[in-house]
């Protein structure tokens, strides 16, 4: 077995409650009473998801807001959060960053675990959330017709790591403080037929979303908003980390958040995804995965 693709897919065999959505989606929809909770699991792990040396304080902080992006998408609002800490250097600026990130979103700490181990450094976060629109959003409800839609841009994050990695003094927030877009998915759940939020690189997970719709995604290149020179264009639709929306529409049906249309879903063909028009390259990588 080899790679997180593989894994995951021999997981599904485990995964049959209908809460799990076969793992096709970010976050669990579990059913309970008059209750729809929405559940969602992240792990961030030293030098993959940060960099060595960096302001721990940063690190809880984009640790609470990945899991939160995760909730955005499907449209529902957090109700607390259950933290897995491997003890280590910067505990303390880690305990100022998820405090500040907890009272800027208004959630609550519920619970969790500490150890010890390392290095590298391995942190996990469980977010739970109450849904706001039933059915709730998944990646599996784009239909042929429908438009394609971005909330946010894709680049800021790029920039933001290269400069933290070399040092620069030019501004790395987006990259350490992500922002997840709670309001404008609870503003979209009602409307979506699919969404999901952009952290593996935006082609990537463009044809996942087609793959769990079962259909194909043309993807309009050009009209992808970017917060980074033109040219690095093709980079950025190919780096993660922006947490931006991605989601489709019935056709005619205008967005009630800032948003761009970047596409269309046609029917399934040979291809999830082209690119005006056109597959992928053999070979040519689209986002990030984790290699086995």
């Amino acid at each position: 077995m080899n790679g997180e693709f593989a894994f995951v897919k021999a997981l599904r065999r485990l995964a049959a409650h209908p809460a799990a959505r076969n793992l096709d989606d970010d976050a669990a929809v579990l059913e309970i009473g008059a209750e729809t909770l929405v559940l969602t699991h992240d792990a961030m792990v030293e030098g993959v998801h940060w960099l060595p040396g960096q302001d721990m304080a940063d690190v809880a902080w984009k640790l609470v807001a990945t899991n939160l992006s995760d909730l955005a998408a499907k449209g529902a609002m957090p109700v607390g959060v259950l933290l897995g800490h491997m003890l280590g250097d910067g505990d303390d600026r880690f305990l100022a960053g998820i405090e500040e990130v907890l009272g800027e979103y208004d959630v609550p700490l519920l619970g969790g675990d500490t150890v010890s181990g390392g290095p590298p450094r391995a942190l996990g976060l469980t977010a739970i959330g109450r849904a706001n629109h039933i059915p709730v959003p998944s990646r599996a409800g784009a239909m042929p017709g429908d438009d394609l839609w971005l909330a946010g841009s894709v680049g800021a994050a790029m920039l933001g790591f290269e400069v933290l990695r070399s040092g620069g003094g030019d501004d790395s927030t987006a990259y350490r403080r992500p922002r997840p877009l709670l309001t404008e998915g609870h503003a979209l759940a009602p409307l979506v037929t699919a969404m999901m939020d952009v952290s593996d690189g935006l082609l990537l997970d463009a044809s996942r979303l087609a793959h769990a719709s079962g259909a194909t995604i043309d993807l309009d290149r050009g009209a992808v908003p970017l917060a980074c020179p033109e040219e690095r264009r093709d980079d950025a639709l190919r780096w993660g980390d922006d947490y931006a929306l991605l989601f489709t529409l019935p056709p005619g049906t205008i967005p009630p958040v800032a948003a761009h249309r970047i596409g269309s879903v046609g029917p399934s063909s040979g291809h999830r995804l082209l690119i005006d028009g056109k597959p992928p390259a053999p070979g040519d990588r689209l986002g990030y995965s984790h290699a086995g």
